[in-house]
């Protein structure tokens, strides 16, 4: 089999520790050598070095969790390397040790039989875990609205059948004056706004209930940690904004197709990581 990378290396990655083989091909031979390395910072320059005297100029290694990311970005700009998904380039059943899977990853990368994975720049990386974590804080946010709901329904406020949006204005209003003590029907149904005043006495007939202590200390919990992640979301926003701004001309395209917001604009930026510039119009994102 042809050997295209003749001096490459194989890097078996894990939290503490990376196995490096190189695979270093002379006229008549195949020579490996392995060494083992720390994740510190001081171990992964180690291991460049390591590699850059032994003549390397292709390294591979797997995409494990998250443990990769650091060696990438100390290897970066050393050597060319390769990220493979690592159901691609599974080893044969056997005796399976670190040393063997740097090894068949040195072996696989030689023959230029690894399909690299795509690695985005490190802006778009950075818009990336911005845009998800932002996805992790709304999902929280939807699960204590959910526990405030069935506070709700514990309490038998039947609420949740009339108002639309629990945290909106008129939602906001009645939960707050729950939490402060407020029980009469009358006084809470006046709190609501909007096209909601007009389910006036539906509203006081759900607003009915047996509130204790234990519901309005639920309550005021929920609706507490519903607004810190608000208030987090917020300024993940305002961050997402400015790491947008080296692609806002492809953002402001995208935003021109309909149903496309600006946070669902910069998703699309940060999930396919290219440049979109090449699109003449918005009709070609289609």
């Amino acid at each position: 089999m042809q050997v295209i990378h003749a001096r490459c290396a194989g890097l078996d990655v894990h939290k503490d520790s990376v196995v490096a083989c190189a695979r270093l091909v002379s006229d008549t031979s195949v020579e490996r050598e392995v060494e083992t390395f720390s994740t510190t910072t001081s171990g992964l320059l180690a291991l460049a070095e390591w590699l850059m005297a032994r003549g390397c100029t292709h390294a591979a290694m797997e995409a494990t969790g998250v443990y990769w990311k650091p060696v990438w970005h100390v290897l970066e700009g050393e050597l060319e390397l390769v990220l493979a998904n690592a159901k691609h380039i599974r080893n044969v059943p056997g005796r399976k040790t670190d040393v063997n899977d740097a090894a068949w990853i040195a072996d696989l990368l030689a023959h230029g039989l690894i399909n690299a994975s795509f690695v985005p720049p490190q802006p778009i990386q950075e818009l990336r875990d911005l845009t998800r974590t932002r996805k992790q804080l709304v999902r929280e946010i939807c699960q204590h609205t959910q526990r405030i709901q069935k506070a709700l329904e514990d309490a038998n406020i039947k609420i949740t059948g009339l108002i639309t949006d629990l945290l909106g204005a008129s939602g906001r209003a009645i939960i707050g004056a729950l939490i402060e003590g407020q029980t009469d029907p009358e006084k809470l149904a006046a709190l609501a706004r909007g096209r909601l005043r007009e389910k006036h006495d539906q509203l006081i007939e759900a607003l009915h209930g047996r509130i204790t202590d234990h519901h309005r200390f639920l309550l005021k919990l929920h609706l507490g940690q519903i607004e810190a992640l608000e208030r987090s979301r917020q300024e993940l926003e305002q961050r997402m904004g400015k790491s947008l701004e080296p692609l806002r001309t492809q953002a402001d395209l995208l935003v021109t197709i309909p149903g496309v917001s600006e946070i669902v604009a910069q998703v699309i930026l940060a999930e396919i990581g290219c440049d979109m510039s090449r699109f003449p119009t918005a009709g070609h994102l289609i």
